[in-house]
């Protein structure tokens, strides 16, 4: 099962300071057909202006992350956190029993970043944040595991998922392995090879199997090994 969707294709928000695209039904965007893979809930590509952003707002029992690709983001919360995440760092707010947070920026360019939502398998926890950098051109050709339920992962998931960031050099490959689970792999920059498909930069592509993916050119990628959601 191979099913990939064009950056073209996602659904959008353009307003004065927000451009945004949305991989599932996010906002003003619903398609029944895109409401998330597995526990794989929101993955929203943000480009948000200089001095502007997202004011006060809720969340509860959901895994917030922000990767930050350029810029500075100022945070704010109800648990006392005020922490700035710049371009090369990962955030997780546990949302739990519920939390309180704003995203803006303050600076004088604007600021592009993921931000990905998943579905946790433990309902009312206490909410909790983390912060760390991770810089996969540092380190190119591997696997960095950002956030997952085991010891090895950088920040600690509330769900039997792992996201795994990866900076290929050309011609260089990585081997996507799906251990019975599915996997959405998304590509920040560049493009990949994936079978006999080019996944480009904007570009993911979701699959059941193993696969093996090598760089056509220098590619950073995003993958989420994800279990299956059972009904």
């Amino acid at each position: 099962m191979l099913d990939i969707q064009r950056y073209d294709a996602l659904g959008t928000m353009n307003i004065d300071w927000l451009n945004a695209h949305y991989h599932f039904s996010f906002a003003n965007y619903h398609n029944p057909e895109r409401m998330g893979f597995g526990p794989l809930r929101v993955i929203n590509d943000d480009l948000i202006a200089a001095h502007n952003g997202f004011g006060m707002h809720p969340h509860d029992n959901m895994e917030i992350l922000t990767c930050v690709l350029d810029g500075t983001i100022s945070h704010r919360d109800s648990m006392g956190n005020e922490r700035h995440i710049s371009a090369g760092e990962w955030q997780l707010m546990s949302a739990g029993t519920g939390v309180q947070h704003s995203e803006i920026n303050n600076g004088d360019v604007p600021v592009h970043m993921l931000q990905i939502w998943i579905h946790p398998n433990q309902r009312n926890a206490a909410p909790k944040y983390q912060q760390i950098q991770c810089d996969p051109r540092e380190q190119p050709n591997q696997w960095h595991v950002i956030a997952g339920p085991n010891a090895d992962a950088l920040m600690h998931i509330r769900q039997q998922a792992e996201v795994k960031s990866a900076l290929l050099e050309k011609a260089q490959a990585l081997d996507v392995i799906a251990a019975q689970r599915i996997n959405y792999l998304h590509v920040i920059s560049g493009a990949i090879q994936v079978a006999e498909h080019t996944v480009n930069a904007g570009d993911a592509i979701a699959f059941a199997e193993s696969a093996r993916i090598e760089a056509l050119e220098d590619a950073q990628v995003i993958w989420f090994d994800l279990p299956e959601m059972k009904n």
